[in-house]
């Protein structure tokens, strides 16, 4: 017995990017109220605006901007506007969010987990859904579609990089606690994102 599958509904493409934006401003919200780092776009993001004192969200918003024209041409028109909304909603919620949201008490190895939980699952309703956080993940694959070299080595390279930049920047625990994070984030997506078991489109 085959099962047919059929695509989400405009609305159910609506509520699952209401709810990745809001999760992944949450994530990046607990990751900066600990001056922790992570991989990937946002850790790039997050590395320059503790560097320089700028804000987190304008400084994502900005990188992702080359990375469009990119992600329109491997993954089409649809995916493109999916993920521009979503990085500019989720830019706009990281300004907003330390207004809504404050932290009496956290450690930093149970919020580089918390970060990781949150984080992967906003991901993860983005992905089913059609959209992303833009960034080295599309650049990746144009990679690998032009060379053959994985798209995984080559986030993973990028990732090795940044964490090496980010010791210079912070102390080592903190750069271990955001390695924990960065793990978890990745762990969630290689368990839960399998085409082969979870069939949604």
């Amino acid at each position: 017995m085959t099962e047919t599958t059929t695509a989400h509904s405009p609305l159910e493409d609506a509520q699952a990017l209401a709810f990745g934006v809001t999760m992944a401003a949450f994530g990046i919200t607990i990751l900066t109220h600990l001056g922790l780092v992570t991989g990937q776009t946002a850790g790039l993001a997050v590395l320059i605006s503790y560097a320089t004192g700028w804000g987190f969200g304008a400084v994502f918003f900005l990188i992702n901007i080359p990375f469009y024209l990119i992600g329109y041409r491997r993954m089409g028109l649809a995916f493109t506007l999916k993920t521009f909304l979503a990085v500019g909603l989720m830019s706009a919620l990281v300004h907003l969010m330390p207004q809504w949201v404050r932290f009496d008490t956290l450690h930093p190895g149970f919020g580089a987990v918390l970060f990781g939980m949150v984080s992967g699952s906003a991901l993860l309703s983005l992905f089913r859904h059609g959209a992303s956080l833009g960034g080295i993940g599309i650049l990746a694959l144009l990679i690998q579609d032009r060379t053959g070299f994985r798209a995984g080595w080559t986030q993973l390279a990028f990732d090795a990089a940044l964490f090496a930049v980010a010791l210079t920047l912070l102390d080592w625990p903190l750069v271990a606690w955001s390695f924990l994070g960065a793990l978890v984030v990745n762990l969630v997506i290689a368990i839960n994102h399998r085409r082969d078991r979870y069939i949604a489109t």
